[in-house]
């Protein structure tokens, strides 16, 4: 018998690849699935970490200090106010002598360097005396520092007497020259009075004039601001016009006006609050408007046409429920204007429309150093502004801070 015969096979078909979605499929399914075996727990919340609750349980002031906290200039120039405005209450211990102590044997006399090595070896702060010398073809006197007089720095010493705050009596300061020295840090002027002390005590008067200045300002541009936009209509339209007759007007001749209007013979306190209320009483329009177009917008909202239907009064609406909605806005706009009140009084004083001695402010003392002849001889006189420039950039650097701070967007 013949064999039967063998099958041949079918040759091999070849293997297609599989598509990339069933190839990534395939691969998906090799990978483990981090799904949970437990029940279902329909009352289960996702657990935070500590970070994240404090985070999300913060109100509204923490989240705005953790933004200013790292605006780092801002923060510096907040410490640097905080510093300035701490030494008003106490401006008679940080001067070294009294605001109206004259050294006649110094008149014009230079700052004197504070130095910690003499001859080589450290004996602690100290200031070397000076020698006197008029020169006869121009009047300029000249100090040269000399060697041999050293004075060492008494530290929280009895020296100048003082009344504190004009009522206490005193003499205890935190620095004090010698007995038979000088300590005069920047200088003298024509009577020989210290710079550096006079210029503590005008921080006193600039820095408040500024503060009780935006508070009148503060008040009339919320109450005013927040009539004409919850009422509109036509306490809306009398603001306005009221607001444009005032900005109409230039600031700084108004000022001058106004000021000229103060009797010579008016008490140096009345005048101090007669430029006081002044400023206040012209840079309210601005806050005003920014105020009335907030409540505008928000005098829609639900939660405050609930408080209307509940029976609230005008005023509980629109200082409890839409004026905080607000509030961070408010207060850079406040800090922002502190420094416009502080140049304006010393703009005052320096034209002599201001404050007048016996108060001493910034502006006066840039008022008794406008003598261009004498400016020239000794230089030292205009270092009043420099507390000035020095505010100004700080309010302005914390301004910024607290606007980003306070924008919700960022």
């Amino acid at each position: 018998m013949s064999e039967a015969p063998r099958r041949r096979k079918a040759p091999a078909k070849p293997k297609r690849r599989p598509a990339a979605g069933k190839r990534g499929a395939r691969a998906a399914d090799t990978l483990p699935h981090f799904t949970s075996s437990d029940p279902f727990d329909p009352n289960a919340v996702e657990v935070l970490t500590p970070e994240q609750e404090r985070y999300f349980t913060a109100s509204q002031w923490l989240l705005m200090w953790w933004k200013l906290s790292n605006h780092r200039l801002a923060v510096i120039s907040g410490a640097f106010l905080l510093l300035m405005y701490f030494s008003v209450i106490i401006s008679e211990f940080v001067a070294p002598y009294n605001l109206h102590t004259r050294n006649t044997d110094f008149i014009y006399a230079p700052p004197q360097d504070v130095h910690l090595f003499h001859d080589g070896k450290f004996i602690g702060p100290f200031v070397y005396g000076t020698d006197y010398l008029l020169k006869m073809d121009n009047l300029e006197r000249v100090y040269t520092p000399s060697p041999e007089k050293v004075y060492p720095l008494r530290f929280f010493c009895l020296g100048d007497q003082y009344k504190f705050w004009g009522e206490i009596e005193g003499s205890f300061h935190f620095v004090c020259p010698t007995e038979d020295g000088t300590l005069f840090l920047l200088g003298t002027d024509r009577l020989g009075r210290d710079i550096f002390s006079r210029i503590v005590y005008g921080t006193r008067i600039s820095l408040t004039v500024g503060l009780i200045g935006i508070t009148i300002s503060f008040l009339l541009g919320v109450v005013i601001g927040g009539l004409a936009g919850y009422y509109g209509g036509w306490v809306d339209s009398i603001v306005q016009r009221i607001i444009e007759i005032i900005r109409s007007f230039p600031a700084l001749p108004l000022w001058m006006a106004l000021s000229a209007a103060l009797p010579v013979n008016w008490d140096p306190i009345l005048i101090y609050f007669g430029i006081t209320i002044i400023l206040g009483l012209m840079d309210w329009t601005g806050l005003a408007r920014a105020v009335r177009s907030k409540l505008l917008a928000l005098r829609e909202e639900d939660y405050a046409t609930a408080a209307m239907l509940m029976g609230a009064r005008p005023g509980r609406i629109i200082f409890r429920h839409l004026v905080p909605n607000f509030l961070s806005h408010l207060i850079v706009s406040a800090t922002l204007a502190v420094p416009s009140m502080i140049l304006g009084e010393t703009a005052l004083s320096f034209l002599g429309l201001g404050m007048r001695p016996p108060i001493t402010s910034w502006g006066v003392l840039l008022n008794e150093a406008q003598d261009m002849n004498a400016v020239a001889l000794y230089p030292w006189l205009l270092y009043t502004m420099s507390p000035i420039v020095l505010v100004v950039l700080a309010f302005n650097f914390l301004g910024d801070g607290l606007r980003d701070a306070a924008d919700p967007y960022k």
